[in-house]
């Protein structure tokens, strides 16, 4: 609904970038939407990925199509040489910028499965909206994967306006395979080694690197407040199991795990001490720490920080705190052992 609210006051440009964008009731109200814009003279640019897009159809954005917007897809599925093939990258960023004023990312993808108001057992999700100097970054994110995928880099001084400095230092950090630094990967295990007193973390998939699982361990054998939120249900059993694979060794090293128990958690974050907190696409494993395009911003600010303390108890009053000893039947735990060896591919 913010984000829709902020459509709606465009003056200049609208800069969006989906994961997901269903042929559903989000979808057709996001394209009415964008399409009014349009045809009042936005400039309307639409960046969809061609996987996690892959129900949709152009036919269903005709409107926004026919009203001077303009639309991409990100890596289209193709078939290409297996050595040379993109489907396994994917642009797994949430971007929304108006006007480059305003700035929205976070989990939440266009989707019905993400809306609390049209489907009750929609999944759980953290996003963050903000204004000043930050949102350049955003749009800058956004303006790189649009250049890559047309060709074109629009040049409008428009697009760019003055920004006051906002409240609250803010890092915009995107990652992807066009870069070897990991950036998303290493500012997660930097966080959790500048932690003082506590790491709190909410992720629906969890398949940590080595590094980032000893950066846990070590945490929390240094007497650090370890917690990990994860929903009971993943949305795919093989990435679950995976993930059940590791509770024993970071439950011996002092790590709090919980399961989220109504439906599917698909927020991602981490609260660091009192004054960290970063928010962002990544999960929590190999893929978003080495093959997706992620963006991630990290913010230093005490509101924040205490605001994301009230949705992690809100999280855990719904969650199943899981205790040390033997989980589960044999044949359970000989499948997650299972599951673990392809962690890395998942």
């Amino acid at each position: 609904e913010a984000m829709l609210d902020a459509i709606a006051k465009a003056r200049h440009h609208i800069h969006l970038a989906s994961y997901i964008f269903d042929p559903d009731d989000s979808g057709r109200s996001f394209c009415t939407a964008l399409a009014a814009k349009a045809r009042e003279g936005v400039a309307v640019r639409v960046l969809i990925d061609s996987v996690g897009s892959a129900s949709l159809r152009p036919r269903f954005l005709r409107e926004l199509l026919n009203a001077g917007g303009e639309l991409a897809w990100f890596h289209p599925i193709r078939w290409q040489p297996l050595r040379r093939s993109t489907l396994n990258l994917r642009n797994h960023r949430k971007i929304l910028v108006v006007d480059g004023e305003i700035g929205f990312t976070g989990g939440i993808n266009i989707s019905d499965t993400q809306d609390r108001r049209r489907r009750p057992d929609s999944h759980c999700d953290l996003h963050l909206r903000f204004s000043g100097t930050a949102v350049s970054a955003l749009q800058l994110t956004f303006l790189d994967d649009w250049a890559y995928v047309t060709g074109h880099a629009p040049c409008d001084a428009k697009l760019w306006p003055r920004q006051e400095p906002g409240g609250a230092p803010a890092l915009v950090v995107p990652s992807g395979p066009d870069s070897n630094w990991e950036a998303f990967h290493r500012m997660s295990v930097a966080l959790i080694h500048q932690a003082r007193r506590r790491v709190w973390l909410v992720t629906p998939y969890f398949v940590p690197s080595e590094a980032a699982r000893m950066a846990l361990s070590n945490a929390a054998l240094g007497g650090m407040d370890v917690r990990v939120m994860l929903p009971r249900r993943a949305d795919s059993l093989l990435v679950g199991a995976a993930a059940r694979s590791y509770y024993d060794e970071l439950l011996a090293a002092g790590v709090r795990i919980f399961e989220y128990q109504p439906n599917l958690l698909h927020a991602k974050a981490t609260l660091v001490d009192d004054d960290h907190v970063m928010i962002g696409s990544g999960n929590f494993d190999t893929r978003s720490f080495r093959l997706n395009f992620e963006l991630s911003v990290l913010v230093a600010d005490v509101a924040l920080a205490r605001a994301l303390e009230t949705q992690w108890h809100d999280f855990a009053r719904h969650a199943l705190e899981i205790r040390p000893g033997r989980r589960g039947s044999w044949w359970r735990r000989l499948g997650e052992a299972a599951a673990r060896p392809l962690s890395p591919l998942l």
